[in-house]
């Protein structure tokens, strides 16, 4: 059970990860309001896991996602 959170964990991190990148795009930044919720929910699950894998690669997200909403004032 717990290897299955960390695997979905690791889905939603890459996942979330690969919009993030694309929100790094100027005029694209809005969408790291739907992204970081999605990388939340993975860090919810990840933290449930035995493994740290999954966990680590959404914070990584989050702090990416957050730093970009900085940047561009919330919006941009």
């Amino acid at each position: 059970m717990s290897a299955m959170l960390n695997f979905l964990s690791i889905l939603i991190g890459l996942g979330s990860l690969a919009l993030v990148l694309i929100a790094f795009i100027p005029l694209l930044g809005w969408a790291n309001w739907v992204i970081l919720p999605m990388a939340f929910l993975g860090l919810a699950l990840g933290a449930m896991a035995d493994g740290n894998a999954g966990r680590n690669l959404n914070i990584v997200v989050i702090v990416a996602g957050t730093l970009r909403l900085m940047l561009g004032g919330g919006l941009f």
